[in-house]
């Protein structure tokens, strides 16, 4: 068996489970690379990622490079001495990083790969309506998320999963994963598969304000899908016009009625306990949103205080 000495990089929650998972399965951690420590809140106080609090939590050496090309980074981390790196939710590693360890570095992805290459796997799995998902590992390359496979595993999307609850179930699949993966290299198992291009390969491309937009126009389904697979983060969007306020609304929760209707793409209609919106095929009801300056409401407290005018729309 391989004596593993590892090097393991993340910033996020869904890197500590990783990494928690190596450490007790006593494996040596030789180092933890994490993002710098941020500003946060009003205080601006320094926020340190989830990653380098678990590690210090263990008494592991941590690094916080700001630049991983600086060469008092990389002589630190060329003195850790480390055959292997992992990384889960990190960033993109220049190619004298990655290509330091004898037994390479592998990064584990949120997706089946080849499908749904990028920063937002999870997201666009559940906005683009599949019916499965799963964590894959693989050894990083020149470009992103296209290396050479090592091991998959699938995983149902249940028809009202949010990425929220789909995350937590990536992250103790994907920390699995992770194991048995360093598990095969150190037993000398390890097989690889070249990944197979294809041309209708599905991207996860990255999130910003235009690709949260609620297109109001879309089917019922794909509305749904766009909603819940935004939330609980970032959040679907909508500008709603409700008489002389033109508000931003976030959508934290919605369930979907199909319905025939004349109404007008966009309409919304409200009761005392109800409010939905016209859509193709049917009604998207809404269950939890976001007024700006507001904290999230469920719809019962919302209308309680606030009232919707007959033309009332989303836009």
């Amino acid at each position: 068996m391989k004596d593993i000495r590892i090097v393991f990089m993340g910033t996020p929650d869904f890197a500590v489970d990783s990494l928690k998972t190596l450490v007790e399965n006593q494996y040596n951690i030789v180092g933890v690379i994490t993002a710098p420590d941020k500003p946060a809140g009003r205080g601006r106080k320094l926020n340190e990622s989830a990653v380098k609090q678990y590690a210090k939590s263990e008494n592991l050496r941590v690094l916080q490079p700001t630049n991983l090309k600086d060469e008092a980074f990389l002589a630190e981390l060329k003195s850790l001495n480390a055959n292997l790196q992992i990384v889960v939710a990190f960033r993109m590693l220049p190619k004298v990083v990655w290509q330091m360890p004898e037994y390479g570095t592998f990064n584990l992805h949120a997706s089946l790969l080849p499908n749904y290459r990028g920063a937002a796997p999870i997201n666009w799995a559940i906005i683009n309506g599949e019916s499965k998902t799963g964590v894959s590992t693989f050894f990083i390359d020149e470009k992103i998320d296209t290396g050479a496979m090592i091991l998959q595993e699938d995983i149902d999307i249940t028809p009202d999963e949010n990425a929220g609850s789909l995350h937590d179930k990536l992250m103790h699949m994907g920390s699995k994963l992770v194991l048995k993966t360093v598990d095969s290299i150190a037993n000398n198992a390890i097989k690889i598969t070249p990944q197979q291009d294809t041309a209708d390969i599905k991207t996860a491309y990255k999130l910003n304000k235009d690709n949260c937009k609620v297109d109001w126009n879309k089917s019922l389904e794909h509305t749904y899908n766009h909603i819940r697979g935004l939330s609980p983060y970032p959040a679907a969007w909508s500008t709603l016009i409700n008489g002389t306020d033109k508000l931003d609304v976030k959508i934290y929760k919605a369930k979907k009625e199909f319905s025939e209707h004349d109404l007008e793409i966009g309409q919304i209609i409200s009761t005392k306990k109800e409010l939905k919106v016209a859509v193709h095929q049917g009604y998207i009801i809404l269950e939890e949103i976001k007024l700006p300056g507001k904290r999230a409401m469920d719809i019962k407290s919302l209308l309680n205080g606030y009232s919707f005018e007959a033309n009332a729309k989303m836009l």
